[in-house]
């Protein structure tokens, strides 16, 4: 078992958050209300996912996991090692119980404010895949989050990595997911991927940045609860040797 967390007050290390706009508390009263119904199927999709990417690692570096709602052990015990980079602490507590079996380890990179935490961590655990969890998307606006990305664009190209993460959002559900001609788009094509999916409905629609980023994409629908509805894009890469 892990030993005793201390304060963190460096500003580029993760800092423990028990409430946050896409975690923490609020975020596990939503998982225990709708995870058995509402967010089953979602989650199902995600362990399809999950259990096609097969990254030659022996390590896996969780960013984001919350409490593993959308995890399973089937995946989790193919790794040696797990590393978890994961703000909220009631989320650690609740993956070291629900996974307790498992080789956990939770140090406090901020790979989204620290510009080299990323390829420190990849360096340190040289035989890592890199799994973000519902997160890309969610940490910056979109403008923001496009800068984030341009500029580990060459981490991107050239480390085994996954993805689960918001594309679209809104209070009610689209008429359909995003094709496969649409998604090969790219990323300027976003807001008008929305509109085609949400056509005549009167709603705002929330763009997350993350549309076209690296196609090929698949997708799938999330109701967060009955009045919050995401477009979630999956997407993976394997580095050519």
């Amino acid at each position: 078992m892990a030993g005793p967390e201390r304060l963190n007050t460096d500003p580029t290390k993760l800092r423990d958050r028990w409430n946050d706009a896409s975690g923490g508390l609020g975020y596990h009263w939503r998982a225990w209300r709708y995870h058995a119904r509402g967010w089953a199927p979602f989650h199902q999709a995600v362990g399809t996912w999950l259990n096609a990417w097969k990254p030659d690692a022996r390590t896996l570096v969780l960013v984001g996991p919350s409490g593993g709602y959308a995890l399973n052990a089937r995946f989790l015990s193919r790794f040696g090692r797990l590393v978890a980079l994961e703000p909220d602490p009631l989320a650690r507590w609740l993956l070291r119980h629900r996974f307790r079996d498992m080789p956990w380890h939770f140090p406090r990179d901020d790979v989204f404010h620290d510009l080299q935490a990323l390829s420190r961590l990849s360096e340190h655990w040289s035989d890592a895949a890199f799994l973000f969890c519902n997160v890309i998307g969610q940490v910056f606006p979109a403008d923001a989050l496009g800068r984030w990305l341009t500029t580990h664009a060459a981490w991107f190209d050239t480390h085994s990595w996954a993805s689960w993460h918001d594309v679209f959002s809104s209070s009610v559900a689209p008429a359909r997911l995003p094709d496969s001609n649409e998604a090969a788009m790219g990323p300027t094509a976003g807001i008008d991927v929305a509109r085609a999916l949400w056509a005549g409905m009167r709603c705002e629609v929330e763009d997350h940045g993350t549309f076209g980023w690296r196609p090929p994409a698949k997708f799938a629908l999330w109701p967060l609860t009955p009045r919050q509805w995401h477009v979630i894009g999956w997407v993976e890469h394997t580095p050519r040797r």
